[in-house]
């Protein structure tokens, strides 16, 4: 970038501070600095503790986006500190710019977080290559292009918690694994060396698994590595079907039903989406389902309707389908 090509702007930052070892509270600082196109928020977080506060905390190490400790949020969006640019962060956002550490709740000492909970959950899913191999092997183990491309680049994951501290469901439910121990239990489940039997139907308990997912694909907006954590969310999905080891529950029978819907009438019949996945469970959704249906939000199943192109929406559906319900 040439000099003539480098503007400069005020931003004003207000800069979460806490000490778990001294403060009750967390607080927030507020600084204005003048920011140059070149500079990245690492930049910031360094000018802050080089020129106004020496207490002041975070993690950084490589600065090119490969070791994922100076993750951090800016204005409530996940991001690597030492990738993301100020121009682009003032484009999104405007000159004033909120910086905190990936969960508020976690803090240590300011943007540092004990990340405790996304190790545990990362080693639930047992993220290496269970093999029998030979101590000493005549040769190697060779994998085939094709079959490394099936890894779908999961094993690009660089460990940072963007994606982990970016879903809505980690923050509500804290058994569930979360996009990046996802991402790690499809890498493994993937290679063609491995033969681990339990990985698969670990991630496919309720609760804890895949199945719930809410496909916000926050996960996917966030992460540094466009590693695409719900791409290898869906496929597990798949996985567990074509093994056998999804089980008969609201989330696997939603599935199933989501694609009936779609084969039989090309259209969404959601009232009878919610009937095949609750089952019996169905009669505690009856004063709701009055109430949609005295408004005309409930379609009956004689009166649902069929697409115009229904057979080329089949066609679709069965050229699109990996494994069979």
């Amino acid at each position: 970038m040439s000099k003539d090509s480098i503007t400069k702007q005020k931003v004003n930052f207000k800069v979460f501070r806490f000490n778990a070892d001294e403060d009750y509270l967390p607080y927030y600082e507020n600084y204005t600095m003048d920011v140059t196109s070149e500079e990245v928020v690492l930049d910031i977080l360094n000018r802050i503790k080089w020129d106004h506060d020496g207490s002041f905390s975070y993690r950084r190490s490589c600065r090119h986006g490969i070791c994922g400790a100076c993750a951090i949020k800016v204005n409530g969006r996940s991001t690597l500190a030492c990738k993301e640019s100020m121009s682009t962060m003032v484009e999104y956002f405007g000159n004033d710019l909120t910086i905190e550490p990936l969960n508020t709740k976690r803090a240590v000492k300011d943007m540092i977080i004990d990340k405790a909970d996304f190790w545990e959950k990362h080693a639930a899913v047992t993220p290496y290559l269970v093999a029998d191999v030979d101590e000493c092997p005549s040769c190697e183990n060779l994998v085939s292009p094709h079959d490394a491309e099936e890894l779908d680049e999961a094993d690009l994951c660089i460990q940072c918690g963007a994606c982990h501290y970016a879903c809505p469901v980690v923050e509500i439910n804290s058994d569930f694994f979360g996009p990046a121990a996802f991402a790690a239990a499809y890498r493994f489940e993937a290679d063609i060396r491995d033969n681990d039997g339990e990985r698969l139907s670990n991630v496919n308990e309720e609760k804890q698994g895949v199945w719930d997912c809410v496909k916000c694909f926050e996960c996917a907006e966030v992460c540094p590595k466009d590693i695409n954590p719900i791409a290898k969310i869906t496929k597990l999905h798949q996985m567990a079907f074509k093994k056998g080891v999804a089980k008969n529950n609201v989330a696997t029978r939603h599935a199933v039903g989501f694609l009936h819907s779609i084969k039989k009438h090309g259209v969404l019949d959601e009232g009878g989406l919610v009937l095949y996945s609750e089952g019996p469970s169905i009669v505690k959704h009856i004063p709701v389902a009055l109430q949609m249906y005295r408004k005309g939000k409930i379609i009956m199943p004689w009166n649902m309707p069929k697409s115009d192109n229904l057979d080329e929406i089949q066609k679709l559906v069965k050229s699109s389908s990996t494994v069979k319900f």
